[in-house]
């Protein structure tokens, strides 16, 4: 585990983390975990990869991503980016190696595939992977009519779906839940599934009784929304590269504290744990 200045939010959060989950009897069921949306640029995709690097390489659990957004597979490519970057760049070299000695452990898969093929391979993984994974993290195109798009959704144990506030993001996404929510059942439908909704890409300078009017039609449509408010910052659209001396957006390190607490994605991923192992 990656040591910590005491005192501080972040060094707390871990802790609990740690207090709360790693204590636990392993999970034997693997999750199937989504963040899905149908509207592009509010920040699934950094989502995932954020969240994944924190709980794999931070927390101790064991997670993979499928990337089924053919045919861009940005997720995959962005781990050869970072590859690339890991060995060019010393600050991320140093920061790698240190990660490593202090975890003992290989970054997490990224697997390439279509979105109708998904549940198949992840179910292939499962049965042949050594270490038992926690977590899998679906990465779907954007696009619901996309083939095996709705399929894979259904089968997902939580779905968490991104929005921002701007007008047609959120009749888009709540448009959409609605639909996806009260689809007929399906072959292999998980019965039990979760959907939340989280506010991302928050704006401090917006004023609260926007979102407040949001979440008020949002209750009314019987939906669940997340209370951690991921804030907006430029890190969000800016890729690690050979140039950069932080580390963020990663697919094979762990944001830096001050980032996640500056952007509240410790709060976020503390609420996350608080509602897949509830």
């Amino acid at each position: 585990m990656v040591k910590q200045k005491s005192g501080s939010t972040t060094a707390q959060f871990i802790k609990w983390t740690i207090l709360n989950f790693r204590k636990m009897e392993t999970v034997k069921k693997t999750l199937k975990i989504s963040f899905s949306t149908q509207k592009g640029g509010v920040g699934k995709s950094t989502i995932t990869t954020l969240l994944a690097s924190l709980l794999h390489y931070r927390l101790g659990f064991n997670i993979v991503v499928l990337d089924c957004d053919f045919p861009q597979h940005s997720l995959s490519k962005m781990r050869e980016r970072d590859l690339k970057t890991v060995m060019q760049n010393d600050y991320h070299k140093k920061a790698a190696m240190k990660q490593f000695q202090a975890i003992n452990k290989k970054a997490y898969p990224v697997i390439r595939c279509k979105a109708d093929e998904a549940l198949d391979k992840a179910l292939e993984y499962v049965q042949q992977s050594a270490a038992h994974p926690d977590m899998i993290f679906f990465d779907l195109p954007g696009t619901a009519n996309t083939k095996g798009v709705l399929t894979t959704l259904k089968a997902m144990d939580f779905i968490f779906s991104p929005i921002t506030a701007d007008r047609f993001v959120v009749e888009s996404t709540l448009g959409f839940a609605k639909a996806f929510l009260q689809l007929p059942e399906i072959e292999n439908a998980n019965k039990e599934q979760v959907f939340w909704l989280f506010w991302n890409q928050v704006d401090g300078r917006e004023k609260t009784m926007l979102y407040e009017a949001y979440q008020t039609v949002i209750g009314q449509l019987g939906l669940s929304i997340m209370d951690t408010r991921i804030m907006d910052s430029k890190r969000f659209r800016k890729e690690t590269d050979d140039t950069g001396n932080y580390i963020f957006r990663s697919s094979l390190l762990a944001a830096e504290p001050g980032l996640l607490k500056m952007t509240k994605m410790d709060l976020f991923v503390q609420e996350f744990l608080k509602i897949v192992h509830s």
